[in-house]
């Protein structure tokens, strides 16, 4: 089965960090879009941070850019979303997708600004980050 599963979230302090995985199974993503999303209550999902695993491209929302990091290993078939310093306005649940599975076409800038917009499967369970003191 085709399918990436989110993991590692949990509860963290403002100022801290926690790592994300995206694990890839049924597949390899070794030349794939991957992006990171994240949808906080009452709020619509949005673009946090994507990457291209042909050429390592990334691009960040700019509220993250400078305290996330959006990594590969493509050993492990994993991406990463290393998260640092936290904020409260980070809590949400973090979802990763791509489009190529979907047939969908984009880079990784229109992926993470745009595009997942368009993904109607091939969304999963995503993993909740909350950020409390």
């Amino acid at each position: 089965q085709v399918q990436l599963v989110e993991s590692g979230g949990g509860l963290v302090q403002p100022g801290g960090s926690l790592r994300l995985s995206c694990a890839a199974s049924g597949f390899s993503m070794d030349h794939y879009i991957i992006g990171w999303f994240r949808q906080a209550p009452g709020k619509e999902r949005e673009g946090v941070a994507c990457i291209s695993l042909s050429d390592g491209t990334t691009y960040y929302e700019p509220s993250v850019r400078g305290r996330f990091t959006i990594s590969g290993d493509k050993a492990k078939n994993t991406v990463y979303l290393q998260m640092n310093n936290s904020d409260v306005e980070d809590t949400a649940v973090y979802y990763c997708a791509t489009p190529t599975i979907s047939g969908l076409l984009y880079d990784e800038t229109s992926w993470c600004v745009v595009g997942y917009k368009f993904l109607e499967e091939g969304w999963g369970q995503g993993t909740l980050v909350t950020v409390s003191s």
